[in-house]
Formats: C-alpha cells, structure tokens, sequence
C-alpha cells in the first residue's frame, strides 16, 4: 500500500496549582506526535443495475414538448435546453408515456418504494456474484436515496429479500443527493477501518423520473427532465485484516475529505410538498461548485505526497456540462481526463449518488492500470463536496 501522512494528536496538559506560591502558573500545552498505522480499505467490486425501460434522448424530449406545449410552453426552448445537457439516452423506472397520466405524491412515492427495493436488490445480487461472497458474508449495509420516502427504510426491506444477518448493522442515509455515492463510500471505508475483520455494502439507489412534476415548466424543471435518469450500483468494501486474509489486491481507499460551504442551501436540492420533490437547480450553480475547488483538492492530496498531476483517473460526479466544463478549467485538468463523466452523462445521465459508482464499474470494466491514482468526487445539495482517493494495485 502506497504511503500515507499519519495525523498528530495535540493533546492539551491538564494545569497544575504551584503550591508554593499558592498561584496557578499559565497553561502549558504539548504537542505530542503520535504514529496512527493507516489501516488498508479494500474497495472489492461494484454491483450496477438499471430498470428495464431504455429511452433515447429525442423521445423523452418529444413526449415531454407534446405535453408542455399545449400549456403554453415554448417547444423550442424545450429542445433546446434537453440538447444542452449533453444526455443521449438513459434508464427510467416507467414507460414514457406513463409519466404523463397525473398522480398523487403518495402513487409516486408507493412506485418509488416498490421499484427502488426491486432494483437495489437487482445491484446487490450483482455485486455479491462479482466478489464471490455471500449475503451472510455483509456486517454492515448503507443504503443512500434522495429520490423517495420510506419508513422501514429501503436497507430493511433489502434485508429480508436477501437474508441478510440479524445482527447487520444498517445505516440509512437520505438527503445526500448527488454527493451520496461518493459520502457513503467514505463513510463505509471508515467503518471497516475501525472494524477491519468486517466487509460493508454501500447501496445507492435513485429513481429521478418518479420525482416529476408535469406542471412545473420554469427552466430548472425542463433541464432536469432532461438530466436525471435511473440506476442502482452497490459496493463492497473490505477492512484490512479481511482482506489480507484473502490475499486480496483490489482498488485501494486511502483517505477521504468532506466540504461543506456555508449558506449555500438554496443552490442545488429539493422542495418537498403536497405534490412531492420539486428540483432546486440555482443557475450560479457551476460558481459555487467551482468556489475554492483548487484550494480544496490541493489541500486534500498534498498530505498524502501527491499532487494533481499525480492524479491519473478523476471520477467527477457529472452534474451536468456547465458544471463539469468549469471544473476542468478550476483544477486546469488535460483534455480527456473527465471522459467517464462525460461518458456517463452520455449513456445514463445523471443518476444522482449512483452515478460515481457506475464509473467506478466503467473503470472496473476497463482495468485501471496499476499504481494508478484516482479522485472520486462527489457534490450535492448544502451545498457540499466528498473527496475519496483510490490507488489501484
């Protein structure tokens, strides 16, 4: 495992009275450096599914003008922000022309608990075949949605279709949008850091489609009708002394880092009332995406002895193209070094917090070389940043 910076621990002395003088002499502090063995995260697969209804770009936007025009909206401007957004086709839950028929938060959301179970147990299934294990083999699940409501929350109903372990430690996580893949992985890296006999299964499912709002034409709802798609990915992810028990030499998780920027809560997210979750898109949200981004990768990388040039996969969450054109030119990135975004954007749109997930799938699929370097970053509503750095070895 390549090398990482150890952390120093100021641990501050308590203060003593001089009982000679019968005064308290001023506080004395000491620094005291103490050596923290990094434990080895092993990051062993990851499981993707989508549902069953593939559709092209030209005829969402067609179906979608079909219906806006006839209320007035401008057909054209319709065509072209679904253009703009850079989507050839993606993966939705329902048959196109079902998205058209009204219905009630409550029918949205009852679809949403019903498909988001079928298709994370579909991604699960995949992962747990793809690493040789066994549901049994899991001590600890998170599951991360913002696209549905549900109390038993998806992970429970997971673990009855699987069988999973009574005594599987769950961690649900909602609200996270489309940061959600990229927190969840650090935080599962975390939990078999402190538990490193033990092997966590992240799930990320999302369902944008059912979250539309046929009534909403202002411009931020006409893109994200033309943005978000569906999916579920999973991965599986393996503390050290599992892993060295297995002689595993996997995707490697050396350390993470969280941003959070201050009142920002109104540039990306949603709004949820009588009738569901209507899209918050802020169109200064590139800016604020890009708002120290340097500083915050820089700051990041430069304990563990690496720079951005040392960086050879960057796995950005593909908010979109403004948002992914004005992160190249922040970090001042090589052209083609965001291709699995754009490549994502592309095939499945934005799928929210499964999105990073399914590129590390397109990197597994591919091969990533070895001693390679990779930052996985994710953003979301808050409005916040997760950076995970990976080492192939």
């Amino acid at each position: 495992m390549a090398s990482v910076a150890l952390p120093i621990i100021r641990r501050r002395e308590g203060v003593k009275k001089n009982r000679a003088h019968g005064a308290r002499p001023a506080s004395i502090a000491c620094v005291v450096a103490v050596r923290i063995e990094a434990s080895a995260v092993d990051l062993l697969t990851v499981g993707t599914a989508f549902p069953a209804h593939r559709v092209e770009q030209s005829v969402a936007t067609g179906s979608l003008a079909a219906l806006w025009g006839q209320r007035g909206a401008r057909v054209d401007a319709i065509e072209r922000l679904h253009r703009s957004v850079g989507v050839e086709q993606r993966y939705l839950t329902l048959p196109i022309d079902d998205y058209i028929v009204p219905r009630s938060f409550t029918a949205s959301n009852d679809l949403f608990v019903r498909h988001a179970t079928d298709l994370a147990e579909a991604a699960v299934r995949d992962a747990l075949d793809r690493a040789g294990l066994a549901a049994s083999d899991l001590d600890m699940l998170a599951l991360v949605t913002s696209s549905g409501l549900a109390v038993p929350s998806i992970d429970a109903r997971l673990a009855n279709r699987l069988d999973l372990r009574r005594d599987l430690k769950r961690l649900p996580l909602f609200g996270l949008g489309c940061v959600g893949g990229a927190a969840g992985l650090a935080r599962c890296a975390e939990y078999v850091k402190a538990f490193p006999g033990d092997v966590a299964l992240l799930v990320c499912v999302e369902l944008c489609s059912l979250t539309f709002q046929a009534d909403d034409t202002s411009a931020a709802n006409l893109v994200a009708t033309g943005l978000f798609g569906d999916a579920a990915a999973c991965a599986i992810v393996a503390g050290e002394r599992w892993a060295t028990e297995r002689e595993c030499s996997r995707t490697r998780i050396l350390g993470s880092r969280s941003v959070l920027r201050p009142n920002t809560e109104e540039v990306l997210g949603w709004r949820i009332g009588e009738s569901g979750f209507r899209v918050v898109l802020g169109s200064e949200l590139p800016a604020v995406a890009c708002e120290a981004l340097r500083d915050d990768v820089d700051r990041f990388l430069t304990p563990h002895g690496l720079g951005r040039d040392d960086v050879g996969l960057w796995l950005v969450h593909p908010g979109g193209p403004k948002v992914l054109r004005s992160i190249e030119a922040a970090l001042a990135l090589p052209s083609g070094a965001l291709r699995y975004s754009w490549q994502g954007l592309r095939r499945l749109g934005n799928v929210s917090s499964a999105a990073v997930l399914c590129m590390l799938r397109e990197v597994e699929s591919d091969g990533a070389p070895c001693g390679a370097y990779g930052l996985l970053m994710g953003m979301g509503p808050g409005f916040s940043m997760e950076m995970v750095l990976l080492h192939w070895t």
